[in-house]
C-alpha cells in the first residue's frame, strides 16, 4: 500500500493465491466490499431479461421505445446522482458507511420494483436502486484499494470487477430460473435485495478504511487494521510511510482553500490523474459495452433468434464469458499492466466491432421477403403494410411501425413471410401454425455469426477495458482528492452509461443496428490513440509514488517514441 516500489517476481495471481492462505483477512475485507460490484452486474444484467416480460404484462412498454430506454436509464440517472453524491459521503462519513448507504437503498429499490403496478412505480423503484449502484460503484474499489497491499492492488480491485461480471452472470441463470414461474419479471428484479442484505450485514462486522481512519486522526484503530492486513516485518514501514503521507496532505489542505474544481485543475497531478481516470471511464462506456450487457436478449432476437427463452439462454454464454473475461484480468493486471492491457482489449474489441457491423448489415439487407399470399392468409394484416409500394422484406415491415412483426414461413425461416400487426392474438396464431415470430429482429442465417462476434467483443473488452478503468481510478489520485475525484470519475460512468443506454434502441430504430455498431468501433479507434497519450503505467507503483510520478509525467503525444525512466508510462 505505502512504502517503495514493489517489483515481484511472481504475478500478483499467485501471490493473491497465497495471501489467501498466509492471511484470508484481507480477501474477506476485499470480498465483503466487492459485493456493491456484484449489486452493480446485477442491476445491468437483470433488466436486460425483465425488459423482455415487463413488455408482456405492460403494453405500453411493449410499443414506445422510449418507456423502454426509460426504465433501464432511470436507474443511470439515479446512479450519477449517487456517485456525485457518494465522492463527498466517502470523504465526510467513511467508506465502510458509504458502501452500507448504498445497500439500503438497493434494498428499498428492489422491494418497489417487486410491487410495482405500473411502469410509473417501476421507474420509482430502478431511481432507487440507481442510487445505491452510483454509490457502491466508487466506494467499493476505494475501499478494496486502501485495504490491499499494493503488490495484490490491482488484482485484489479486479475481484470488484470479477464480481460485476458475476453479478451478471447470476442475473442471467436467475432470469433463466424465473421464466417459467407466475410473476416472471417480479422475482428477477425482487432477489436482487439478497446481496445487498448480505453486504450490509457483513460490512457491518468489517472495520473502516485504515488510509480514512489516518486521515481523521483515528490513527490507533488504522495501525490495529493495518496489522491484521500487512506481516509483521512490513507493518512498521507501512505505518510510517502512511503517517508521512497524510501528514503531507494534511499540511497541504491547512495551507490551501478549500476543495474546488479550481483548486483541482491547478493541481498538476491531480489534472493529469482526472485526464487519465475520468476519460478511461468515458471510453469504457461509449465503446458500447452496457448496451450488450442491458440489451443482449434484445440484441441477440436482433440477430435473428426469436424465442424469449432462447434469447436470455444464448445471452447466459455472453454473461459467463464477461466472467471469465475478468477473472483473465486478475491474473494479468499485475503482470502485464494496466495500460498494455487496455491497449490489448480496445484492438480486440474494434475488430469484434467491425465484424458485427458487417454482419449486422448483412443481415439487414438480406432479410426474408414479404408474401402478399402469406400476409393475406391471417386476418391480422399490419395496417402500414402498402405491398403496392414493391420490395417489402421481414426489415422494412418491422420498420415501418413498432406494431408490426413478422410471422416466417412453416417450412424455412428464410423464405417469404407474412407482415402482421404485433399483438398476442396474433402471435398465438403465427406460433400454432409451427411458424416463429419476429419483432424485434428478422431470421438471418447469419445469426451465428453475431453471437460469435457478441462473444469476442465481450472476451476482448472484459479483461481489459473492464477492469483497467476501475484499478486505474481507485490508485491514481492524491488520499486528500481521492473521494472527490472518485466521484467525479463514478458520475462520468453513470453520465455516459446513460447517455449510451437512452440512445441506443432510438440509434437502432434511426440508423440500423449495423451502424450502430460501426459508431462504437470508431470510439473505440479513438480510444487507443487516447491511452496511449494520456494514461500512465501504474503497475505495482505506491500511491504517493503515483502522484510524484504524474508531476513528473508529460502528455505522450509522440507515443511511439520511447521514453525515459522517470517519465515511464
Amino acid at each position: 500500500m505505502e512504502g517503495g516500489v514493489h517489483k515481484p517476481d511472481i504475478s500478483a495471481f499467485r501471490e493473491c493465491l497465497s495471501l489467501s492462505w498466509k492471511n484470508p483477512y484481507v480477501l474477506r475485507l476485499a470480498f465483503s466490499a466487492g459485493i456493491g460490484g456484484l449489486l452493480f452486474g446485477y442491476d445491468t444484467g437483470v433488466i436486460s431479461g425483465a425488459l423482455l416480460y415487463i413488455r408482456d404484462d405492460f403494453k405500453a412498454v411493449d410499443t414506445k421505445v422510449w418507456l423502454q430506454s426509460a426504465i433501464v436509464s432511470t436507474a443511470l440517472a439515479g446512479a450519477v446522482i449517487g456517485a456525485a453524491v457518494g465522492g463527498w459521503i466517502n470523504d465526510r462519513f467513511g467508506r465502510k458507511r458509504s458502501i452500507m448507504i448504498a445497500d439500503t437503498l438497493f434494498f428499498i429499490g428492489s422491494a418497489i420494483m417487486a410491487a410495482a403496478t405500473s411502469p410509473a412505480i417501476l421507474i420509482v423503484g430502478r431511481v432507487f436502486v440507481g442510487l445505491g449502484v452510483g454509490m457502491a460503484s466508487m466506494a467499493s474499489p476505494l475501499y478494496i484499494s486502501e485495504a490491499s497491499p499494493a503488490k495484490v492492488r490491482g488484482a485484489l480491485v479486479s475481484l470488484n470487477s470479477f464480481l460485476i461480471t458475476g453479478g451478471q452472470f447470476l442475473s442471467y441463470l436467475i432470469n433463466l430460473a424465473f421464466t417459467k414461474a407466475p410473476g416472471t419479471w417480479r422475482w428477477m428484479l425482487g432477489v436482487a435485495a439478497l446481496p445487498a442484505i448480505l453486504q450490509l450485514l457483513l460490512m457491518f462486522w468489517l472495520p473502516e478504511s485504515p488510509r480514512w481512519l489516518f486521515r481523521k486522526g483515528r490513527e490507533e484503530e488504522g495501525k490495529a487494521i493495518l496489522r491484521k492486513i500487512y506481516p509483521a516485518e512490513e507493518v512498521d514501514a507501512e505505518i510510517q510511510a502512511l503517517q508521512e503521507s497524510v501528514a503531507m496532505e494534511l499540511k497541504e489542505a491547512e495551507s490551501s482553500e478549500k476543495i474546488s474544481m479550481i483548486t483541482l485543475l491547478k493541481t498538476t497531478s491531480v489534472r493529469r490523474g482526472l485526464y487519465a481516470g475520468m476519460g478511461l471511464q468515458i471510453f469504457q462506456q461509449f465503446v458500447g459495452i452496457n448496451t450488450v450487457m442491458y440489451f443482449s436478449p434484445t440484441i441477440v432476437q436482433l440477430a435473428g433468434f426469436a424465442s424469449n427463452q432462447t434469447a436470455m439462454l444464448l445471452s447466459l454464454i455472453t454473461a459467463g464469458l464477461n466472467a471469465f473475461g475478468s477473472l483473465i484480468s486478475i491474473y494479468f493486471i499485475d503482470k502485464t499492466g494496466r495500460k498494455k492491457l487496455a491497449l490489448i482489449s480496445l484492438f480486440g474489441v474494434v475488430l469484434s466491432l467491425v465484424l458485427l457491423t458487417v454482419t449486422f448489415r448483412q443481415t439487414e439487407t438480406h432479410s426474408p421477403m414479404i408474401s402478399e399470399i402469406e400476409t393475406y392468409r391471417f386476418n391480422n394484416t399490419c395496417p402500414a403494410f402498402t405491398p403496392s409500394r414493391g420490395g417489402w422484406d421481414c426489415t422494412t415491415c418491422l420498420k415501418a411501425s413498432p406494431k408490426c412483426g413478422f410471422c416466417a414461413s412453416d417450412s424455412n425461416k428464410l423464405l417469404p413471410g407474412a407482415c402482421l400487426i404485433s399483438n398476442d392474438m396474433t402471435k398465438n396464431q403465427c406460433q400454432k401454425g409451427h411458424r416463429s415470430w419476429y419483432t424485434q429482429g428478422c431470421p438471418s442465417k447469419l445469426g451465428w455469426l453475431a453471437l460469435i462476434g457478441l462473444a469476442l467483443y465481450i472476451l476482448f473488452f472484459s479483461p481489459g477495458m473492464g477492469t483497467v478503468p476501475w484499478v486505474i481510478n481507485s490508485e491514481i489520485y492524491p488520499l486528500r482528492y481521492r473521494g472527490v475525484c472518485g466521484g467525479m470519475a463514478s458520475t462520468s460512468v453513470w453520465i455516459s452509461n446513460l447517455i449510451v443506454s437512452q440512445s441506443f434502441l432510438s440509434l437502432t430504430q434511426a440508423i440500423g443496428v449495423a451502424w450502430t455498431f460501426m459508431l462504437f468501433g470508431i470510439v473505440a479507434v479513438i480510444a487507443i490513440f487516447f491511452v496511449l497519450v494520456f494514461v500512465p503505467e501504474t503497475k505495482g507503483v505506491p500511491i504517493e509514488e503515483v502522484e510524484k510520478m504524474l508531476e513528473q509525467r508529460t502528455l505522450q503525444f509522440k507515443f511511439w517514441n520511447k521514453r525515459i525512466a522517470s517519465q515511464k508510462g
